[in-house]
């Protein structure tokens, strides 16, 4: 009898799957499992003890294809569910509401396998101090790709385990030391702008003048690494001495991935990221936490470049989340799968005979050079629309007027839109993430102020009475939501990014709830997550579960990273309020950073728009006035009516022009209970404005003509 036949005969005939209770939708997809699967929880670790059993701990999340593989391969199957259950403490996590974990062990993989990480992760623990003896991504159910097979994996690990505990004690104390060492100590002080220069040569090095993008397939958004290029370009033009490389880097990425198969070309929404250098095909999951920071960089690069193509896919992403990411409960959703019957990219590809069967003669005329429809099949034997000519320049090779070519081209995405929803839809995790519904209320709330969209503004306030509903608790944040329960502490980007989210919110429509709400955030920032001793927050607070590590990430990854942000919303905070504690804080941040920053500047494009910052503090406009007074001083010229059309009218002419290093609040002169350096700001007769940068303050200014003079010229 075999290893593996022996193993499923000594396996116990009830397992016990205890995923279903749990609110991730990742790890309720795995309830049904033969495995006897625990989410991670001090029961399962004290069983792992006081069984000595290593632990197996696989992270996924709901949208992962190959985590979707690995679980129809090996965790629905009986022979491998057994050996599982008999060798091991089976422990999954879902990388999402566990992102603690998921650093701790990627970071872990890359220093054992000497190579990223990835999702699946599969990680093999001893049971006394979950450090990990062995760790990998997918492991296929036969030997495949140079990969053993999942089950001789599970043995040969197992065997180690028994065999070599001197061996993996060695290791691990040598893992523990490396990971001890990844908490950079403060360095010297970055005293110029070098680091922002050596970034944008950086990114000029590897960017792909054909396609856009940096580097080869597969090809990632980076919206971080675009924003930090049009702020360059910004602060360069301000200097009269404009970066058009840097703006032109950055429009032509975005542009092309606007108008490639990474945007969904029919409903709006953008896909995790390309498989091949034409930002053509693809990998089909679409995640909250992309859209939210590329929703906010469309409408930057909009009112940066008045080109449509970025208004129109801010719209399309925009509308594409209130229809099919919202909850009625008003939070934003976390992700739609890559998959549908059991097929990636089924929902979004077509059969071109379906797509002329749909469509007048004139409408498949016109998308057929526009999508590429005449060249040959661009995904597994079908068309998945990737944008190959614009409109413009199909419109005019067959002589249509623009008004006619967008009517046709509405047309025909109504109709092929109508034939979608006929179909199985892919699977939609419905848990609400604090860090990701921040950076969405973040675009939601910038594309209702740069677009004039009111039904935009209203979503984003509903997601953020959600998250203070439901997700402010005494103080505190949790950090997931799902079917009426929300738990676990909440991690820094929680914090960090709803309190860049606020500051947002304070510029559309100023409220000192959400000013005494941002400050609250703040000080759990400093009380819970700052390093005392070295500057810097860690990811998880004083009070979490002790792990293995706690981390302290400083570089920009899928998401912005939650230290480059807290510098920076702390940076801006602790101007607009005169307190000296956030911008200190933000100071022994950057510092902290220095070195990472050193070694590799681009890979941390938002700690240098913090550094950028602090060398250079943002402008800060404090506009003051009554809104049911009647006008004086001459400020509501232009077709203003009255002062509160005047108020909203200073604060457009401040907003109108991209000029990211700035801060705009309109405080009705009515708000009286305001922090002491808000309310030496007062309101005037009129309309009244102050202007100020870091600790210097200009005269207030009271007649609309010098306002407007006294803003355009940071605007070039």
């Amino acid at each position: 009898m075999s290893e593996i036949d022996q193993s499923a005969a000594d396996r116990p005939q009830q397992p016990r799957n205890r995923l279903a209770e749990t609110t991730s939708p990742y790890l309720q997809q795995h309830a049904e499992n033969p495995v006897d699967w625990w989410p991670w929880c001090e029961e399962a670790l004290a069983l792992a003890r006081s069984e000595q059993k290593p632990i197996l701990l696989s992270i996924g999340y709901s949208a992962c294809h190959w985590c979707h593989v690995m679980a129809h391969e090996s965790f629905e199957d009986e022979t491998t569910a057994k050996l599982m259950n008999r060798l091991f403490v089976n422990i999954k996590v879902d990388r999402e509401e566990r992102p603690d974990l998921d650093k701790i062990y990627q970071t872990a993989h890359q220093l054992l396998a000497q190579r990223t990480g990835g999702w699946p992760l599969t990680v093999f623990l001893t049971p006394d101090d979950l450090a990990p003896f062995f760790a990998g991504t997918y492991f296929p159910k036969t030997q495949r790709h140079g990969l053993p097979s999942f089950q001789e994996l599970l043995i040969g690990v197992e065997r180690a385990y028994r065999e070599k505990p001197e061996a993996i004690r060695e290791q691990n104390a040598s893992l523990r030391e490396a990971l001890s060492q990844l908490d950079p100590a403060p360095g010297v002080m970055i005293s110029d702008l070098t680091p922002l220069d050596q970034a944008r040569r950086q990114l000029a090095g590897s960017f792909d003048k054909v396609n856009g993008g940096f580097g080869r397939a597969p090809k990632f958004p980076h919206p971080t690494n675009l924003e930090l290029l049009l702020r360059h370009h910004a602060a360069t033009a301000a200097a009269g001495s404009p970066d058009q490389q840097a703006r032109e880097m950055a429009l032509f990425t975005l542009e092309r991935m606007v108008r490639g198969g990474m945007n969904d070309q029919l409903a709006g929404g953008f896909c995790r990221y390309s498989v091949d250098d034409q930002w053509m095909i693809p990998h089909f999951e679409k995640m909250l936490y992309d859209n939210g920071p590329l929703l906010t960089l469309c409408c930057d690069a909009w009112q940066l470049s008045g080109d449509e193509v970025f208004r129109d896919a801010a719209i399309g992403t925009a509308d594409w989340v209130i229809a099919e990411m919202q909850s009625e409960e008003g939070g934003y959703f976390s992700a739609l799968d890559a998959d549908s019957e059991g097929e990636e990219g089924r929902f979004y590809v077509w059969d071109r005979d379906q797509i002329a069967a749909l469509l007048s003669a004139d409408e498949l005329a016109l998308i057929t050079p526009l999508f590429g429809l005449e060249q040959a099949p661009n995904f597994e034997g079908r068309w998945h629309l990737h944008g190959y000519r614009t409109l413009a320049e199909v419109a005019a090779e067959q002589g249509r007027d623009a008004e006619a070519a967008s009517a046709l081209l509405a047309s025909a995405k109504t109709k092929l839109l109508a034939a979608r929803a006929e179909q199985v839809r892919p699977g939609r995790d419905e848990k609400v993430l604090t860090s990701w519904n921040a950076l969405m209320i973040k675009g939601m709330l910038r594309a209702g102020r740069l677009l004039g969209r009111d039904d935009y503004l209203a979503s984003a306030d509903r997601a953020l009475a959600f998250v203070q509903d439901r997700l402010w608790r005494d103080g505190r944040l949790l950090a997931t939501y799902k079917d009426g329960k929300a738990h676990l502490n909440a991690y820094l980007d929680d914090y960090a990014f709803l309190l860049d989210a606020l500051l947002e919110r304070l510029q559309t429509r100023f409220q000192p709830a959400d000013l005494d709400w941002a400050q609250a955030l703040a000080e759990v920032l400093l009380s819970q997550f700052q390093d005392d001793a070295k500057g810097g927050f860690y990811f998880t607070s004083a009070d979490h579960e002790s792990l293995l590590q706690r981390p302290k990430p400083m570089a920009d990854e899928s998401t912005p990273s939650g230290n480059g942000i807290a510098a920076l919303a702390l940076q801006r905070l602790g101007h607009l309020l005169g307190e000296p504690r956030y911008l200190d804080a933000a100071a022994r941040t950057l510092a902290a950073a220095a070195e990472p920053i050193r070694r590799l500047p681009y890979a941390h494009g938002t700690l240098l728009m913090a550094l950028d910052e602090q060398l250079g503090p943002p402008e800060m406009i404090v506009i003051r006035g009554s809104t049911n007074a009647d006008v004086a001083r001459g400020t509501a010229s232009e077709g203003a009516s009255g002062l509160g059309d005047a108020l909203n009218q200073w604060q457009t002419i401040a907003q109108r022009d991209y000029a990211p290093r700035r801060l705009t609040l309109a405080i009705p002169a009515e708000v009286t209970e305001l922090p002491s350096a808000l309310a030496a700001m007062q309101p005037g007769e009129g309309v009244r404005a102050y202007r100020c940068r870091g600790t210097h303050c200009e005269a207030p200014i009271e007649r609309l003509e010098e306002f407007k003079k006294a803003v355009v010229p940071s605007m070039k």
